[in-house]
């Protein structure tokens, strides 16, 4: 309700109305609508319940009275005024609850301004004119304003490479040391871990715009998302196993594009089967980080997954990040993964067990409870490099001269090099790489 005002629709809405349940509000506010050379008559009777069931089948008006006074529960009945509310309308609620904590929750809720009765006109005159300030107040001029958007999708290479868990810390670098406006989209609907991760209940934002795409607007994004921090906002999901995803991917496209809109980052944690059921989902993608380790079927599907990307997304630029790194006890080396994927590895991130277990307990975010640690450390330098996607092209790593081992040596056989132990060779020759 109280979304960012958009000008243009101003011509085609009233600029007030009002409901309210007695006679002796509405014969208080009447003159006072009047000075301010509104329409008296657009003050009526009936209360929040006449509100709703107008807004939905017209316009809102730019200022609108609502008296909460006949609700059972005004915080569940102004959610459902939401629904039929257009974004830039700034509402006033009247009510007979004198209630400190009613009054906050009302205002976190969208609420401009809530007036106990019974009303006096000097009250009522200086609530309004303080709602006409919000469309008259000059818009300031940020020069960080024109800034790109710069969106991050995090992809595993393979289930436990711990994608989450950096999706998760980079949205938190962003937020917080950054201090940009963030939002993270955790894409897994079913077994999501974003909002797990940082101790938030998941909520219903995300099966919501599944269900009903058309509903994604400025506002439902301000309600449905679950606030991490001042600046990070988390869209994640704990969707019934019984129930499968069915959905065209129109919802989420929806929601990056309001996403754009809202905010200066977006990351979005993509579980490997979404990128193949909605490669639309890339669209307007900047950066893709795959997370990956040092073993074969990670450097298979890698190779699998960059040719993928080269063809349906060869806009957005890979970045490799090799996870869980521990010095001499790889399935395959660093050099072995370069050569077969035929580019370098971007970071390195190093196995840190204790790091990831402090911030299991506490609930946070694994750079935020280990701020000092290594793997931190090389995080943000990640987090630095997809922030210079806002002024210049992340250029992929060099390829190697060396031809693809996956190619053309026998998989046990490398297996028995890295461990430096001689095997048989294997009876079904050469891997084949399907990319």
């Amino acid at each position: 309700m109280n979304a960012p005002w958009n000008s243009g629709m101003s011509g085609n809405r009233d600029p007030f109305a009002a409901f309210l349940c007695d006679d002796t509000a509405i014969d208080t506010l009447r003159p006072v609508v009047a000075e301010l050379g509104w329409a008296p008559e657009k003050c009526a009777k009936g209360g929040l319940r006449n509100a709703i069931q107008s807004l939905a089948v017209s316009a809102s008006p730019n200022i609108l009275v609502v008296d909460l006074s006949e609700c059972s529960d005004p915080l569940t009945d102004i959610n459902a005024l939401a629904e039929v509310c257009e974004p830039g309308t700034v509402v006033i609620a009247v009510g007979q609850v004198n209630d400190v904590r009613l009054y906050r929750d009302l205002l976190a809720s969208g609420i401009h301004d809530y007036l106990l009765k019974p009303l006096a006109s000097g009250q009522v005159r200086d609530a309004l004119n303080e709602a006409q300030a919000v469309f008259s107040a000059p818009k300031a001029v940020d020069p960080q304003a024109a800034r790109r958007h710069i969106s991050t999708a995090v992809v595993g290479t393979r289930g436990g490479a711990g994608a989450s868990t950096i999706a998760t810390s980079l949205a938190w670098l962003f937020s917080d040391e950054q201090k940009l406006p963030t939002a993270m989209l955790d894409l897994d609907v079913h077994f999501g871990t974003g909002a797990l991760t940082l101790d938030l209940e998941p909520g219903r934002g995300l099966t919501d715009a599944i269900d009903n795409p058309g509903r994604i607007d400025g506002l439902f994004i301000e309600r449905a998302m679950i606030r991490a921090n001042d600046n990070l906002s988390v869209l994640s999901a704990e969707a019934p196993i019984n129930s499968p995803l069915m959905t065209d991917g129109a919802g989420f496209v929806q929601l990056e594009e309001e996403f754009r809109q809202a905010f200066e980052m977006t990351v979005i944690d993509l579980p490997r089967n979404m990128l193949i059921n909605f490669p639309q989902l890339l669209a307007d993608v900047n950066v893709v980080a795959l997370v990956c380790e040092f073993t074969l079927a990670s450097a298979r599907d890698t190779i699998r997954i960059l040719s993928w990307l080269k063809t349906h997304a060869p806009h957005a630029q890979p970045l490799i990040l090799a996870n869980k790194v521990q010095n001499g006890l790889s399935e395959i080396t660093r050099g072995d993964y370069e050569a077969s994927v035929e580019r370098k590895v971007d970071f390195v991130i190093p196995y840190d067990p204790k790091a990831a277990i402090t911030a299991a307990k506490l609930g946070q975010a694994l750079v935020e409870a280990n701020k000092s640690s290594k793997v931190t450390a090389q995080l943000r330098t990640v987090a630095d490099r997809i922030l210079t996607a806002s002024d210049e092209d992340i250029e992929p790593g060099a390829p190697t001269d060396k031809k693809s081992l996956l190619g053309s040596i026998d998989l046990k056989n490398l297996l028995s090099t890295s461990k430096g132990k001689p095997k048989a060779k294997s009876k079904k020759g050469a891997a084949k790489v399907d990319a």
